[in-house]
């Protein structure tokens, strides 16, 4: 998916800087959710919201003060490029992520679980937080989330190595970016704690997710508004599908069927390395990273 050539002229190479974008993000979001564990709910809610914030607030200093024109118009574009989208594929990874809620439903039947879980829920399992409505919390969380991941995090990452290691790594640490949450009363994750089976299994539900949102990026030209469009279709069918937290285990091993399909099915996307190293030239084919766009 490489896009139109651009005309060229002398410019800097830009470096990503994944390890210390990670510090910062990580940093300043626990800067607040550590506090929200200790006070109460409804300045709890505030500090969350704020910690919510850091990773995008990260991401676009980063862009902004990376001196990159090249960096920056790719920004701009992932953004409010909505010509790019590829509306189709993003259609089907939504169709794809409530086959996957069906059939994780179907296979608890086998453990004992109900067809009752084909229902909504009445209420949000997070309506104590104190920060407006869970319907809108779960909608900025989708947009300003996806600001920080797809605006700068996964490509540093990529940046470095082909999307497979990408999507493992990402994965892995922004799952693990969720767990102070575990510790601050009226959150989704506080209510798994009451068994350490459902806490292990947020955890590593995120790593097979990441290879499937990974996909969602590439495939619809790195566009953020279409991460943001999934990643709000993944967390409501999270919350308001009655899935018991058993059947949620069971979902995990069918996301990392479903993900390993899509790895296999796509394996020059997710194995190819012509971008390691110039990941910006690449896409917007300049032919020496000495150049700059004009």
């Amino acid at each position: 998916m490489k896009a139109n050539t651009t005309s060229v002229g002398e410019i800097r190479p830009y470096k990503y800087r994944p390890v210390l974008f990670f510090a910062l993000a990580y940093l300043f979001t626990w800067l607040f959710w550590v506090p929200a564990i200790f006070v109460p709910q409804e300045f709890g809610g505030i500090l969350m919201l704020v910690g919510l914030i850091a990773p995008a607030a990260v991401s676009t200093v980063f862009v902004l003060a990376s001196g990159s024109d090249l960096l920056k118009k790719d920004l701009k574009i992932k953004l409010i490029g909505l010509y790019k989208v590829k509306w189709r594929n993003v259609l089907l990874a939504v169709v794809q992520f409530a086959g996957i809620v069906a059939c994780s439903i179907l296979l608890s039947l086998a453990f004992g679980q109900s067809l009752d879980q084909f229902a909504f829920t009445e209420d949000f399992s997070f309506t104590g937080v104190g920060i407006g409505s869970a319907l809108i919390t779960v909608t900025l969380a989708s947009i300003i989330e996806e600001v920080g991941w797809k605006g700068y995090c996964e490509d540093s990452i990529g940046a470095y190595m082909n999307w497979f290691w990408e999507s493992l790594i990402f994965g892995a640490l922004w799952s693990f970016w969720h767990f102070p949450l575990l510790f601050i009363k009226g959150t989704y994750q506080a209510g798994l704690m009451v068994n350490p089976l459902y806490v292990v299994n947020f955890f590593i539900s995120g790593i097979p997710l990441g290879f499937i949102i990974t996909w969602v990026y590439l495939v619809s030209d790195r566009s953020i508004l279409a991460c943001m469009i999934y990643h709000l279709f993944v967390n409501f069918l999270q919350e308001k599908i009655a899935m018991t937290p058993e059947t949620k285990c069971v979902e995990t091993i069918v996301v990392t069927v479903v993900a390993a399909i899509i790895v296999i099915t796509n394996r020059d996307m997710f194995f190819e390395t012509r971008h390691v190293g110039k990941l910006l030239e690449t896409r917007y084919g300049v032919e020496d990273s000495g150049a700059r766009a004009e």
